[in-house]
């Protein structure tokens, strides 16, 4: 795609920036979006499926989800609560005396998203982030993935459909995504992928004459802690509950449980290697993500105490668990650290002591999460765990992120590049807005919703 055709999307995404909409109006603009998915699911789910191999039923709840998410951005842009709406009256008491100050959050302006390869849907064209950017007020400009090239562009159809003129844009090729990161009407970025990708595109947006934010969320590898008391009293459950999470969906799922300390001699191995016998091959999305798969496990199984495996199948890949003593660990803690895309997790035996110097070297992640026996106290865990994720997981698995107005989608680097922000739930929101405070403004210059009495009823601080 041409620069003149990245500067046309921009230049359409402006002119609609510049034209007020409210939140009623936008709102109703998702759900239509997400009426237009669920009708068109079935052409989608075939679409998806040939490109992406991966299962119809997967794709199909991806769909569910998808609209959902729009839905719930509706919602979220409807209770006004996001704007974060304060006004304060003026008082000559203080010092120094207060004016009129009324506050709330205002959309950026045109969004650049960049989509994902594993979720085609729910992280893609019309994916969280582009739901959160049109609830703001923002007009998305997407940037599509080559893995899943005709899906973008039907979907991108369907958007085209519903929203006005320069709501919604779609631009291919990489040099396109350079282009679009750099464009001086672009005020800001989201982007789901690897750390090398998203690495460079946050360089392009920060050197920039004039920097935007960049929100990428990029590799994570979402530690897991098994208690003693835990894989005494349920070891087995443990075991089969780790191999259908790191294997779910070809184990491309961002949120993958890719390391696990598990106590050494307490029957968590013989689990796993007992639930491996029925975790089959899959197929990776792209020939690169699988190419990445083999070589990222035959280097760290050149380390490894031992390589458990699932079943193999040509031109698959192969269900994997490299198990590490603790000294294997800390001799490499790099190759264990480091993310690999696909159904392989490293576990990590460890003996009385030995964990808290192997919890010294983990790096910010996504999520992660503690096993811990009936009534043991983990609390000084848990502490030491929330240093290094976004969201705290207990007696579970990471590999499903519920949309809700409590979850958070995020970490510091490498998980992300802004650990502040989430990409799901209704707090994604606050990504793609800005603050304005008006000072002793005239009524009918301020928005409705700091305007006297509350007129649209908003959650709002009066003072």
């Amino acid at each position: 795609m041409s620069g003149s055709q990245v500067d046309a999307a921009v230049a359409a995404a402006d002119r609609a920036a510049r034209t007020p909409t409210t939140r009623d109006q936008r709102a109703g603009w998702l759900e239509e979006l997400a009426d237009a998915l669920d009708a068109d699911r079935d052409a989608l789910d075939a679409l998806a499926h040939e490109e992406t191999h991966l299962a119809t039923a997967r794709l199909d709840g991806e769909v569910t989800r998808t609209a959902s998410q729009l839905r719930f951005f509706a919602g979220v842009v409807r209770e006004g609560g996001y704007l974060e709406a304060v006004v304060e009256a003026p008082d000559a008491t203080l010092v120094p005396p207060r004016p009129d100050l009324r506050r709330m959050l205002r959309p950026l302006g045109p969004v650049a998203v960049y989509t994902a390869s594993n979720f085609p849907f729910a992280f893609s064209v019309l994916g969280n982030d582009t739901a959160s950017a049109l609830a703001a007020g923002c007009p998305v400009v997407v940037k599509a993935h080559p893995g899943h090239p005709e899906l973008s562009r039907r979907t991108a159809a369907l958007a085209q459909a519903v929203l006005p003129e320069g709501w919604f844009g779609l631009v291919e090729g990489m040099e396109a995504g350079v282009e679009l990161v750099r464009h001086p009407g672009i005020r800001a970025a989201g982007f789901t992928g690897s750390v090398r990708g998203g690495r460079a595109l946050f360089d392009q947006a920060v050197s920039r004459p004039d920097p935007i934010p960049f929100y990428g969320e990029l590799g994570s590898i979402n530690p897991v802690v098994i208690t003693r008391a835990a894989a005494a009293e349920r070891s087995a459950a443990i075991g089969a509950g780790l191999v259908a999470s790191f294997t779910r969906d070809a184990g491309q799922y961002c949120t993958k449980p890719g390391l696990v300390f598990a106590p050494q001699g307490h029957g968590i191995e013989d689990a796993v290697r007992d639930a491996l016998a029925d975790a089959p091959p899959s197929r990776q999305l792209t020939p690169a993500m699988a190419d990445g798969f083999v070589s990222g496990v035959a280097e760290r199984s050149s380390l490894s105490a031992e390589v458990l495996t699932g079943s193999a199948a040509d031109g698959e890949s192969t269900p994997t668990v490299l198990v590490v003593d603790s000294a294997a660990f800390r001799a490499e803690p790099d190759a264990f650290l480091a993310e690999c895309f696909g159904p392989v997790t490293v576990l990590v035996r460890y003996a009385d002591g030995e964990l808290d110097a192997m919890l010294d070297t983990l790096e910010p992640s996504l999520t992660a999460t503690i096993h811990r026996g009936a009534d043991e106290d983990v609390s000084a865990l848990a502490e030491r765990l929330t240093a290094v994720a976004g969201r705290l997981l207990f007696d579970g698995w990471p590999t499903g992120v519920a949309i809700g107005w409590a979850q958070h989608h995020g970490g510091g680097w490498p998980s992300t590049t802004a650990s502040v922000h989430t990409s799901v739930g209704a707090t994604a929101i606050r990504r793609w807005l800005t603050p304005i405070a008006y000072q002793d403004a005239p009524e009918a210059v301020l928005p409705l919703e700091l305007r006297d009495g509350n007129p649209l009823g908003i959650p709002r601080r009066d003072s």
